[in-house]
């Protein structure tokens, strides 16, 4: 009796302790994360219905706010604390599939039911996104030692980045593959930083130092190379939809290479990426900018122009002002943000009146979709400039800051101008393939809103074709008062500045403009074209000493002819621009009125920053922003690694990849800002002088089984070369590159019938001398006709901004670097330099070959096959002249079956796979 008593108590003390670890294993689960359980299953599942695009049943998952408010049933989805009242659980969980949520959907499993309704009873806490959290200083992971009690030192880390990385794959049981050899690392390490193979000299130094600094002097070296900034703007000439045409059908010139030029010099100057992105995005708008300043600017007017006739320049101006809100988010923080143009963000925090709040910042540039791409930056000679100092320096003298300012401004942009193309109430007039305004006899035609408010000179643009043309200008209706009356003489010339005085009025009026000609007889003669009008004060200083030789200089410089590029430039106050809400997105049905301003869900705008694109720079660049340098580290790491640390580098947002080392993308991020004040420079350096990068790639069955796609880094990713990168490694290793930098864009060797330019006629005319083997960065870029074997290699149209590009691998890629004329035309050369540099045997010419193409020693099967080829093509083309002249290039010295068999060998060698593959 005693032992059953006994055995009762331990009974009943073990159903107490079970039933005292059950209430508190209920009531003490681990909480809910929201971002890495709840919101999958929510995106999933539910958003395509309750989100940004649709909210059925009155009822959005997007913003806490939203999914906590009542719905159309009057009563609210989800209850914080109690999921057996919460309308959502309840949905999830009923057997009708009439009822069942999602609808006519699969129902969610038990284990997504049971984390929904665990975070509902947790408090149904919304989450932050890993990227839209400020970043913070992150600890750098150690080593554990004895049973995890004492950190230690690793013995593989060259530097932090290598702490995170060996943190991952130790977890996985994995070791690092060991360090590559010399040869290996000095390609690697060149195609990275150069975009090619290191020049012979540094080359040999490097190879010959066996120091412990060999390494990092080397990456110093590479760094300070000019060819530094070519390879890395060719990286942001994608973000940019660099092209040197403007789009559309007619695709036709444009000439702003100058942005080009501007990036490869912030490149090798290692210009601060905040400054980098604030001159690009607001240049004009710092305080007195400098040509430089202007043209950074150009980043943002690579938007496309539509020159077709019949097309709405509103339309395509409006075009040009979303896609560069697209594009700062594309490029500069890696975030989907165009669907927002048409309703809320489907899974991010962004809402529908977000975008055009954001819109604002940019809508109120000059730029109006004109053929002529105004504004532009006119560029004077060193004779030119020099007048124009001096001209500013007398009207200094003569005339107040802000009247000198205008002039100066006005002289190198001729802006703040009205574009005729915004006339409208067309009588005997029209646009001229919608672009300048034209008149007939007896025209009438509507400029609106202009300020007359201290305005005595109207400057006009303008063709005459004949003489006798009578203009005048009314204020308010057609049969207004007259404030001039113009006589147009025949221009003799093309396009003519005139000058002309206005009668004294106040006020902001709608202007008509009319044109009479009796030397027009018939009814569809044209008698002038206009371009723009720009309505001013008269030349500052009549009657004080120099002022005819000022007014000559002013109207001089005003017509000259001179290089110009396009660039941004805001209204001034008094021709802004109002910026509506589209209702879904269509730009003809407008709604509220908004103002500048940034998402709620990020950084607060800047205090005391101006409401404009330079208030707007200072908050993209703000080290508060989470997205901006996590969106360039996450960049420059895949420009080394292959695949960024997330892969998706055009969505951080929540249906992107998540990142495979967050850790290591924040600390990377949150240095780039503070501890190396956002050098780009620096950034690189850390990551090429790491142990991770500098790992063989060989793969290991163990690590194939384990981490088949590499994620975790314990070897270094083979990559395949850009198409800038082939195009260039084939120059430097056939010896024929041209080291000559900047300047327009060139036209190396292309097909004929590439180009089908019917409305002009324009042509492929190939460069000549060494133009012809320029880097590829500077080839002409026709957006409709871009240059074939770079497309094949994955190039890019650049219509719009394009954040990754996607490698693919085709048989046209392999035909390209083998039949491509521009490709055997290298190979030929490449040929010429192996007998120049190893003699005549074939043997040592093919040795050679392959040491400068792949920077090691040939193996003997490699050796054998490609002495195989040699002796095969020798043999057969001993035979035959005519083909030894098609492969040579016609007759010259070099035609001959030797240098024609070792061409075919040559070509081989630059198709090889260890050629064309980052190793």
């Amino acid at each position: 009796m005693q032992g059953w008593g006994s055995k009762k108590i331990s009974f009943i003390i073990s159903l107490f302790v079970v039933v005292v670890i059950g209430f508190f294993w209920a009531t003490h689960q681990p909480p809910v994360d929201f971002t890495s359980q709840v919101k999958p299953i929510i995106n999933k599942n539910c958003i395509t219905c309750h989100g940004g695009v649709k909210q059925k049943g009155g009822f959005s998952l997007l913003f806490r706010e939203d999914a906590l408010g009542k719905t159309k049933s009057g009563k609210p989805a989800i209850i914080p604390g109690d999921p057996d009242h919460s309308e959502m659980i309840r949905r999830l969980t009923l057997q009708d599939p009439e009822e069942r949520m999602p609808y006519k959907h699969d129902a969610l499993s038990k284990e997504d039911i049971d984390i929904l309704t665990r975070w509902i009873k947790q408090g149904a806490t919304w989450g932050e996104h890993w990227a839209y959290a400020p970043l913070k200083e992150i600890t750098v992971p150690q080593p554990s030692g004895f049973l995890g009690l004492f950190s230690s030192k690793s013995s593989w880390a060259n530097n932090e980045v290598d702490n995170f990385i060996e943190a991952k794959w130790k977890d996985a049981g994995l070791t690092a593959a060991p360090t590559a050899d010399k040869e290996t690392l000095l390609r690697r390490v060149s195609l990275d930083l150069i975009g090619m193979p290191a020049p012979e000299n540094l080359a040999r130094q490097y190879l010959t130092d066996n120091s412990a600094k060999a390494y990092p002097n080397l990456v110093d070296s590479l760094l300070n190379s000019p060819h530094f900034g070519e390879k890395w703007a060719a990286l942001w000439m994608d973000l940019a939809r660099y092209a040197d045409t403007k789009g559309y059908e007619r695709d036709d010139n444009r000439s702003i290479w100058q942005y080009r030029d501007w990036l490869i010099n912030a490149f090798n100057k290692d210009m601060p990426y905040d400054s980098f992105l604030i001159k690009q995005i607001a240049g004009d708008l710092l305080k007195n900018p400098d040509d430089n300043d202007l043209i950074a600017t150009a980043f943002q007017r690579n938007t496309m122009t539509n020159d077709e006739g019949g097309t709405d320049n509103e339309e395509f101006r409006t075009a040009a002002v979303m896609d560069r809100v697209n594009t700062t988010w594309q490029a500069t923080m890696g975030t989907t943000f165009a669907c927002v143009q048409c309703h809320g963000h489907p899974y991010d925090p962004f809402k529908h009146d977000d975008y055009y709040k954001f819109l604002a910042f940019y809508n109120d540039s000059r730029d109006e979709d004109t053929y002529a791409d105004y504004p532009l930056l006119r560029q004077y000679n060193d004779s030119m400039q020099k007048e124009l100092t001096t001209l500013t320096h007398w009207v200094q003298q003569n005339a107040t800051p802000a009247k000198t300012k205008e002039i100066y401004t006005f002289l190198k942009t001729w802006e703040p101008s009205y574009n005729s193309l915004i006339c409208d109430s067309f009588t005997n007039s029209e646009l001229a393939d919608t672009k300048w305004l034209t008149f007939r006899n007896n025209a009438v035609c509507r400029l609106k809103n202009v300020t007359l408010t201290n305005r005595n000179t109207l400057v006009f643009r303008h063709q005459a074709y004949v003489n006798g043309g009578i203009w005048q200008v009314h204020i308010d209706q057609p049969t207004g008062p007259v404030i001039a009356s113009i006589p147009l003489t025949e221009s003799t010339s093309g396009w003519t500045i005139g000058e002309a005085s206005l009668a004294p009025v106040t006020g902001v009026h709608n202007l008509y403009f009319t044109y009479t000609n009796k030397q027009l007889t018939k009814p569809d003669a044209t008698g002038v074209w206009f371009d723009w009008f720009y309505f001013t004060t008269a030349f500052p200083g009549e009657g004080k000493p120099g002022y005819d030789v000022s007014k000559k200089n002013y109207y001089q410089l005003m017509n000259a002819e001179v290089p110009t590029t396009p660039i941004m430039m805001d209204n001034p106050v008094d021709m802004h621009r109002t910026t509506q809400v589209f209702e879904r997105g269509n730009w003809l049905v407008k709604g509220a009125v908004v103002q500048p301003d940034v998402p709620h869900a990020l950084n607060p705008f800047p205090n005391n920053a101006p409401r404009n694109r330079l208030g707007l720079a200072l908050w993209l660049t703000s080290t508060q922003n989470p997205l901006t340098a996590r969106t360039m580290v996450n960049r420059v790491w895949e420009q080394l690694f292959g695949v960024g640390l997330a892969e998706t580098l055009e969505d951080l947002g929540s249906q992107g990849i998540p990142p495979t080392h967050q850790e290591l993308l924040d600390w990377l991020s949150y240095q780039f800002m503070h501890q190396d004040k956002w050098s780009t420079k620096n950034l690189i350096k850390t990551m090429v002088l790491s142990a991770t990068y500098q790992q063989d790639s060989k793969i290991t069955p163990e690590a194939q089984q384990k981490d088949p796609t590499n994620k975790l880094y314990a070897r270094y990713p083979r990559t395949r070369l850009s198409a800038e990168q082939i195009r260039d490694q084939a120059l430097c290793i056939s010896g024929v590159i041209s080291n000559k930098m900047f300047g327009p864009s060139v036209f190396p060797y292309q097909p004929q019938g590439i180009w089908l330019s019917p409305w002009n006629g324009a042509e492929w005319e190939q460069s000549i001398g060494e133009d012809q083997y320029r880097r590829a960065l500077y080839t002409y870029w026709k957006r409709s006709a871009a240059y074939p074997s770079m497309l094949t290699f994955d190039g890019v149209s650049r219509e719009v901004c394009t954040v990754r590009r996607i490698r693919t691998n085709t048989p046209l890629q392999a035909l390209t670097t083998l039949n491509d004329e521009a490709y055997f035309d290298i190979a030929r050369h490449f040929a010429y330099r192996m007998q120049r540099e190893a003699g005549n045997s074939a043997t040592a010419q093919i040795q050679k070959g392959f040491q400068l193409a792949t920077s090691h020693d040939i193996d003997k099967a490699s050796l054998d096959a490609l002495l195989q080829l040699y002796n095969k093509s020798f043999a057969q083309l001993s035979k035959d002249q005519d083909k030894i002249c098609a492969i040579t290039g016609g007759m010259n010295k070099h035609t001959d079956a030797a240098t024609a068999a070792l061409t075919i060998v040559a070509n081989a060698i630059l198709n090889l796979d260890a050629v064309i593959t980052k190793n």
